[in-house]
């Protein structure tokens, strides 16, 4: 997501960085390129030229132009300006009795399933949320709702075979959510290819029978430009409250983001960024823009492992790394950890820095198959072999090798750096060099400072505090 963007923005604030002394020139062709970028990243016309002029007036202070890091403040004044584009600060539902949330869309956009992951949020957070399968046109669409209902443990409101009439069946979910109890309602309505008089008339009868606290538009992020467009005719004609981004993990681009806030006035509230159900994050303008400038989101990453990860599982791990006592079994408890939190590449991506790291890695470093790979080998070791790696010699290698599917050499590769690793646990000096070199200069103990405290046992330690 936004890697495009990053990295020529990356490249044009460096050269500004680079300069001693700024001017109007350096100034004129920096933002230039900065335009250039915009728009290639799929960003409106109207939006980069707006924004790229606030950046200039702002730029030309005196304040800028004669500061000692001139190059730094105007970053800084673009992540800003970013950052408002973007629609500030975070705007949450309104959940405030009767809870009723209407999905809107076209078809594609990810509306069922996103439904479903809202519903599975609501829940963690409380709510008693209901869903209501309204898209009775689409073949299937209420049975992938029911199917998608069942997987995050939430009740599924599903019409009767044949019914058409949309507010029948709104007028019955209403009073089946009340004999159940729930305290939220979300209403998945039909879509089409594109906008079309009769999607919008009966959404406009729906809109005005339900009175819904939200209707949230759910829009493709990799549509682009199509996707700003269909966020006005959808606001026109029922009044949108927020938007919710799909599909951002899969557009290098992301230029509908940095659109759609503006030209509608309608805050993104929710982003999606891959297919399982835990995957949408409420949309967090400044750390959204702190991402497209490659300064990561280590906020973000802490509630995402925060959120799929046993505390006292990492806690025990981590106990047991820190005395020294770490083995296969253990190794194995970590692999499945790392599976549970996703795609690597995506966690990462929320790293400051991660797009330069990510260039000089190996190809296929974080391909998912190598992990699987390794779990196979790990796997095909005994109990007694995994609690004690000094024991396995040459012939239980070629065992454990024939067992997996893999080379000796993979096994012996595997083996070698799992004993560097354990080496380098015993050796507090040694993990902190190497914790050093990850967080640059500072540290990662400095790019953390703040955190402390406010981790779960398992994130850094007992109370939240890291060992580093």
């Amino acid at each position: 997501m936004f890697s495009a963007l990053s990295d020529s923005l990356d490249k044009t604030f460096r050269d500004l960085r680079g300069v001693g002394k700024i001017s109007e020139k350096n100034i004129t062709d920096a933002l230039r390129e900065i335009r250039i970028a915009l728009l290639e990243a799929d960003v409106e016309f109207g939006v980069a030229k707006n924004l790229i002029a606030r950046v200039k007036e702002a730029s030309m202070g005196e304040d800028v132009l004669k500061s000692i890091k001139p190059g730094e403040q105007i970053v800084k004044l673009f992540q800003d300006e970013l950052t408002r584009v973007l629609g500030g600060d975070n705007v949450p539902l309104d959940l405030n009795p009767p809870a009723r949330i209407l999905m809107v869309g076209l078809n594609g956009a990810g509306k069922t399933t996103t439904s479903a992951k809202l519903a599975r949020r609501l829940k963690k957070d409380g709510r008693r949320p209901l869903l209501v399968a309204c898209d009775l046109y689409r073949p299937a669409a209420v049975e992938q709702l029911q199917t998608l209902g069942k997987q995050v443990d939430v009740p599924v409101f599903a019409p009767e075979a044949g019914e058409k009439d949309l507010i029948k069946v709104a007028r019955e979910a209403i009073a089946f959510g009340e004999k159940e109890g729930a305290t939220v309602l979300i209403f998945d309505t039909a879509g089409r290819q594109e906008i079309d008089n009769v999607l919008i008339e009966e959404l406009k009868e729906l809109n005005k029978f339900l009175n819904p606290k939200e209707t949230l538009l759910v829009a493709d992020a990799a549509t682009g430009q199509q996707a700003v467009s269909v966020a006005t005719h959808f606001d026109e004609a029922v009044g949108i409250t927020g938007i919710v981004l799909t599909k951002l993990d899969g557009d290098a681009r992301g230029g509908a983001a940095l659109s759609m806030r503006e030209v509608t006035g309608k805050p993104i509230k929710y982003s999606g960024e891959g297919e399982k159900l835990d995957q949408l994050t409420e949309f967090h303008p400044s750390r959204m823009a702190d991402r497209i400038l490659g300064m990561g989101d280590i906020v973000g990453m802490v509630e995402s492992v925060a959120d799929k990860v046993n505390e006292e599982d990492a806690l025990r791990s981590m106990k047991r790394m820190q005395s020294g006592k770490f083995d296969f079994n253990d190794f194995l408890d970590q692999m499945k950890m790392i599976q549970n939190l996703g795609p690597l590449e995506g966690l990462l991506g929320l790293m400051p820095g991660f797009n330069k790291i990510k260039k000089q890695l190996p190809a296929g470093a974080l391909d998912s198959s190598k992990l699987k790979r390794t779990e196979a080998i790990v796997l095909s070791m005994t109990p007694y072999e995994r609690s004690r790696p000094e024991i396995i010699k040459a012939s239980r290698r070629q065992r454990i090798a024939a067992g997996s599917g893999t080379s000796m050499m993979q096994v012996n590769q595997l083996i070698k750096q799992f004993g560097e690793m354990r080496k380098m646990m015993k050796s507090p000096g040694k993990m902190k060099n190497m914790m050093k070199q990850m967080g640059g200069a500072g540290g990662m103990g400095d790019l953390m400072k703040g955190m402390e405290g406010k981790l779960p046992p398992g994130m850094g330690g007992k109370g939240g505090k890291f060992p580093f």
